[in-house]
């Protein structure tokens, strides 16, 4: 029996620069990255990787954003998603925590109005709403999650497993490989999760030590399991693992039956100096580099199928079903 097709996913988070000065301004921060973009073509071209663009509001109000992803649309297909920025997307109602508000205590209504906004903005360029999502900082606690079908979403991508951030949601036990769920109730809408790809070095760790930190208090448990993702977990995110490892974590996902692998870095990566990792035009060169060499040893090992998140949910895909029907205790914030 031949083997199974492996879909390949690269999903861009298109925003303003500033993700790593630790402040949250609503308006004035720069998008002079966006036009580097055009230095990814070699992706959908030479690779057949088309690209999943999630771009927040600011891009999407951003009339020379605006014209180089239509460019890049245009010439090479992809899909324009939706990320949120709740900091710089209105509305602005007082709360009463700093920014970034969490999505744990926001209110809901706040939320949908935000999300709305987001979605006028991404109709307003491409005259639909737009079907993919992914939330910034990570931080979508189930109770927002259970939104985004309302607002037009019928696929996530904000869930890193075993990714553990202090205070953020729990989502260190989430499968690797996409699936249903329903987080409104089991009579709600379905949404499909479509995580990006980190797998443990040794199946099954993953579960003892959640259940052996769990007994060790919240800060016991935050260490324990912050020692876990920074050294026992395989990732194919091109900032933040080395090819190898990268490599690795396509090799063990594949062998324990995983069928997508879904990639993702920020645009103001792209750009020299608005990223502790490439300081200068050298590093952003050595980055793109790495990042062929990468979808040049998928091609050559795998049968790929570049998609894109919102083509996961197509009627050939069949993905298991993790309900709050059927899913099983302690799930964290992601089943």
């Amino acid at each position: 029996m031949p083997p199974q097709p492996l879909a390949v996913v690269v999903s861009l988070d298109v925003e303003e620069e500033g993700l790593f000065s630790g402040s949250y301004p609503r308006s004035g921060a720069g998008l002079t990255n966006i036009p580097h973009l055009e230095r990814l073509e070699f992706l959908p071209r030479e690779f057949g990787l088309p690209l999943t663009c999630l771009c927040d509001y600011p891009v999407l109000c951003h009339g020379p954003s605006l014209a180089v992803l239509e460019r890049l649309l245009a010439r090479l297909g992809g899909e324009l998603g939706a990320h949120l920025h709740p900091w710089n997307t209105p509305p602005f109602p007082e709360m009463p925590w700093p920014e970034p508000v969490s999505t744990a205590v926001m209110p809901l209504d706040v939320f949908r109005a935000k999300l709305e906004s987001l979605q006028e903005a991404v109709a307003a360029f491409c005259g639909r709403r737009a079907t993919s999502f992914r939330m910034g900082r990570w931080n979508l606690f189930r109770r927002a999650m259970a939104v985004l079908p309302e607002a037009g979403f019928t696929v996530d991508s904000s869930v890193a497993p075993l990714r553990h951030v202090r205070g953020g949601p729990d989502h260190f036990l989430a499968p690797a490989d996409p699936y249903w769920l329903r987080p409104a109730g089991p009579d709600g809408p379905r949404l499909l999760e479509a995580p990006t790809t980190q797998v443990p070095l040794v199946p099954g760790s993953p579960a003892v030590l959640a259940a052996l930190s769990d007994r060790l208090g919240p800060r016991g448990r935050d260490a324990a399991r912050s020692i876990f993702m920074k050294t026992l977990t395989l990732g194919v995110n091109p900032v933040w693992m080395p090819e190898a490892t990268m490599r690795l974590a396509v090799r063990a996902h594949v062998r324990r039956g995983g069928r997508v692998v879904t990639l993702f870095w920020h645009s103001s990566e792209l750009l020299p100096g608005a990223s502790p990792h490439f300081p200068d035009k050298a590093a952003v060169d050595g980055f793109l580099a790495k990042v062929r060499r990468f979808a040049g040893w998928l091609r050559r090992t795998f049968d790929v199928r570049g998609t894109t998140l919102g083509a996961l949910t197509g009627p050939d895909c069949s993905w298991p079903d993790r309900s709050s029907a059927t899913r099983p205790r302690s799930t964290g914030d992601w089943g």
